[in-house]
């Protein structure tokens, strides 16, 4: 019988964690995607745009004029044009020399003599060069999000492909009883922050089993999913060891406190429990800072609110809390100890 696994006599610091799968870890090369193959990826940087639209255009359909020739023009007082206007839509290059453009009721075409009913001033109707997107401008900046108003600029731009880090990350899910809800939590988690997910089920829990599975060719973070418990089935970290090296199991996390990180070559490896409480944890504390090392996205924004009610903590470990915000205030869900019904309705 396989004796069951023991934690360390003292936790490793979650900071020390992190820094560990920090070391010599640089974002990944960029690639370039097509506009929807981007949406929700991380931009790498992208070559200044050129002004859009390149020379002034109509905004608007209607007779295209120059404004000073206008002054004092009204329904008491027409002015007579000797040479007709020329008409334009939204859209049209501006003629040389026009400034503006008057709608059709503006320009009383009823007689011989073509004559205008209003003033202008230079600008009206006309979308002016770079009046949608500036000379020198990007796309998006570098390390944010692509949303889809990005893709509206690019498209305006006529792009066809944006360039992106999207890293790679490899999901291993070590099978348990019941449906694998934890996997897929981090893999929906994983690919919403931008990256590029592959998954595949071990075929048992014992450690033969996972070794094969933790194939690191191919990807730039790889996460397991159960078995890095002090269980007599939990054999993640063995097959961590044989594959590659473990640098720590047993996080001083709450919770997460069984949770392990090591390295294969020098892919980063963090194995997550499989309970979604716990896994939720490592996966906001250690897998997506380093998703973000990887992708080399801009620090996250942050909200800073006074707390509701005080929150006590115990020494020397890092206890999540699940807040809520409510009248300018955060209020505490969960500390520690995190229900499904406190992870769905946390905002913080």
């Amino acid at each position: 019988m396989t004796p069951p696994q023991r934690l360390p006599a003292s936790l490793t610091p979650l900071d020390a964690a992190l820094a560990a799968l920090f070391d010599g870890l640089e974002p990944v090369a960029p690639t370039k995607l097509p506009l929807l193959g981007a949406l929700g990826s991380i931009a790498a940087a992208m070559p200044p745009l050129k002004p859009h639209p390149p020379h002034d255009v109509a905004a608007a359909d209607g007779w295209a004029l120059r404004a000073n020739d206008l002054v004092g023009a009204s329904s008491y007082s027409p002015l007579p044009l000797s040479t007709s206007p020329v008409w334009v839509e939204a859209g049209d290059p501006m003629p040389e020399a026009c400034d503006c453009v008057l709608d059709s009721d503006s320009v009383d075409q009823s007689g011989p003599i073509i004559q205008i009913l209003a003033e202008a001033i230079p600008g009206q109707g006309v979308r002016r060069a770079g009046g949608d997107i500036a000379g020198g401008t990007a796309v998006v900046e570098a390390g944010r999000r692509i949303l889809p108003r990005d893709l509206l600029i690019a498209r305006a731009a006529a792009m066809q492909t944006l360039d992106v880090r999207r890293p790679r990350v490899r999901i291993v899910n070590i099978p348990a009883a019941g449906e694998a809800v934890t996997a897929l939590l981090v893999a929906e988690s994983a690919r919403k922050a931008g990256a590029d997910v592959t998954c595949i089920d071990a075929t048992a829990r014992d450690a033969g089993s996972i070794v094969k599975t933790f194939d690191a060719d191919g990807c730039d973070l790889l996460l397991a999913i159960g078995g890095s418990g002090v269980g007599r089935t939990d054999a993640t970290v063995t097959a961590l060891a044989q594959r590659g090296e473990v640098i720590a199991h047993g996080i001083a996390l709450q919770p997460g406190r069984t949770t392990a990180v090591g390295r294969i070559d020098r892919i980063p490896v963090i194995a997550l429990q499989g309970a979604p409480d716990q896994a939720f944890a490592a996966w906001w504390t250690l897998a997506l800072p380093v998703l973000d090392r990887l992708s080399g996205r801009r620090p996250r924004k942050s909200l800073e609110l006074p707390l509701a009610r005080k929150i006590a903590s115990g020494v020397g470990i890092a206890e999540i809390v699940l807040l809520q915000r409510k009248q300018g205030a955060w209020v505490t869900l969960a500390v520690g100890d995190l229900s499904l019904d406190a992870i769905a309705r946390a905002e913080a």
